[in-house]
């Protein structure tokens, strides 16, 4: 029985020599960098134009990346891209900023008080359940068919994400968070102020990452509703005369400009978390 404590001291100074030898293993990957985050799209791009160029891809099927980069140019040189990306961007970043705004008020009213959820989560839920292109006829009925139904039905695609993981996040808070506002007598508006929005932080940038991209995709389909101007109505009409260029462009444009939001909501979501890095070090 004597020797047991002389064994479980030489098991850790051995387990400690070998950990001093052998790496630090990971259990999940480093973050990736920018530049390495677009391998895969310039890869894909690669391939492609050489399809192109081996005659695989016929231009009438699907035009060249440089083929769409040429018209691209021309079209932003003779003035027709300009006004019609100025009034894409201005359809679906307003439905952005509403979707936001309405999520985020809906997540913490549901999400920081009993008779909130009672009255706002089931019905937020049940707009999960239905799909935003469903409400096209009824809201064409409400709103009539121009820019306001559009920008209304992008709202209500934006504001479901934003408030089901900003509810979840405000739900997940720590509650040793809880007690110690508990314990300091924090009021309500500075449990809200310090201990709430912070902690809501992580998942309302993950619903905000996923809701300027959809703001995109649902702009898509709505710009084919009795429109005249916008990156849809381009490619619809490009559409009709069998010009892959245009087309092309036009989802080369939306990819652009949801790459260029999420990395600006990662930039923005970096310096909001910057104290969660600190608090671990």
């Amino acid at each position: 029985m004597s020797d047991i404590p002389y064994q479980r001291r030489a098991a850790r100074i051995e387990a400690s020599s070998v950990s001093a030898v052998l790496p630090e293993r990971r259990l999940t990957p480093k973050p990736l960098s920018a530049e390495w985050r677009l391998l895969g799209p310039l890869l894909l791009i690669v391939v492609w134009e050489g399809a192109s160029r081996l005659g695989l891809l016929s231009p009438h099927t699907l035009a060249s990346p440089t083929q769409a980069v040429i018209t691209g140019y021309e079209l932003f040189a003779d003035g027709t891209l300009l006004p019609h990306l100025l009034a894409s961007a201005a359809r679906a970043y307003s439905g952005l900023v509403l979707g936001v705004a309405a999520g985020l008020i809906l997540a913490l009213l549901s999400g920081l008080t009993r008779s909130g959820e009672a009255l706002i989560d089931g019905l937020v839920q049940i707009k999960r359940a239905v799909p935003t292109l469903a409400l096209i006829p009824l809201v064409i009925i409400w709103l009539g068919i121009g820019e306001w139904m559009k920008i209304f039905l992008i709202f209500t695609a934006v504001l479901v994400p934003i408030y089901i993981n900003t509810h979840a996040a405000l739900r997940g808070i720590d509650i040793g968070y809880v007690e110690l506002a508990r314990t300091l007598s924090l009021t309500r508006a500075e449990f809200i102020r310090k201990v709430a929005l912070p902690g809501a932080l992580p998942g309302f940038f993950v619903a905000l990452r996923l809701s300027v991209t959809m703001c995109w995709t649902a702009l898509v389909v709505l710009e084919l509703i009795n429109t005249q101007t916008g990156i849809g109505y381009l490619m619809n009409r490009a559409r009709d005369w069998g010009q892959t260029d245009i087309i092309v462009v036009g989802i080369f444009i939306y990819a652009v400009l949801g790459l260029i939001s999420d990395g600006i909501v990662r930039g923005v979501e970096g310096r909001a978390l910057r104290y969660r890095r600190s608090l671990g070090s």
